[in-house]
């Protein structure tokens, strides 16, 4: 995990760049866990902002790049481009983790060139309880690879990065929601009813 405090002037500009293209929202939302939340990060559509995809990507990048693996997965759907784009640019070998089983063909879950015993790094966009990563360790497990550093863009400060820890995993996280909110209020674009509501929807 990341020690907050600790932003870059590239990390803070980037919070500014992904809440002005309306990848950061305050209103309210259901998050997939079902809970509640004044704040959310729909960081899908980076797909249509390549200077801001290619950064983030260089992110993730610098976090694992002296991570020992021998695969690297996006989990799906958010993180696939992300684990593409950090693939093709960097020569690393990626697996490819489906949603579900396909119904045709060779019906498998996973797809890639792999042997058991190899590792394999999970990128993730967001990490909020840590459910969707764990289905998809679940699957990378059940093939006989093992996991052992998780990355990603946003920890949500809701206990799923100390959850994944506890388990044994290593969580490298690039920004984390109390920092969005932080720079967002320091730089005057929410007002201090934004910032307290967001604040009481994530765990301090």
């Amino acid at each position: 995990m990341i020690a907050e405090g600790n932003l870059t002037m590239e990390h803070t500009k980037l919070i500014l760049d992904l809440y002005e293209n309306d990848m950061i929202k305050f209103g309210k939302f259901t998050l997939k866990s079902g809970k509640e939340s004044y704040i959310y990060a729909d960081i899908r559509t980076t797909i249509s902002h390549p200077k801001i995809f290619q950064y983030i990507c260089s992110c993730i990048y610098q976090s694992i790049k002296n991570l020992k693996y021998d695969f690297i997965c996006g989990v799906p759907y958010s993180a696939l481009t992300f684990a593409s784009a950090i693939s093709y640019a960097h020569n690393i070998p990626m697996l490819l983790k489906r949603k579900e089983v396909k119904e045709y063909g060779t019906k498998k879950i996973l797809e890639g060139a792999y042997t058991e015993g190899q590792s394999c790094l999970l990128i993730e966009d967001v990490i909020t309880t840590g459910a969707s990563l764990l289905e998809t360790i679940t699957v990378l497990q059940e093939h006989g690879l093992k996991i052992i550093d998780i990355c990603s863009l946003i920890e949500r400060n809701q206990g799923g990065s100390e959850y994944l820890e506890a388990l044994g995993y290593k969580v490298h996280s690039i920004i984390t929601l109390i920092e969005i909110v932080n720079v967002l209020y320091e730089a005057k674009r929410i007002t201090l009813d934004d910032k307290n509501m967001a604040l009481s929807c994530i765990k301090k």
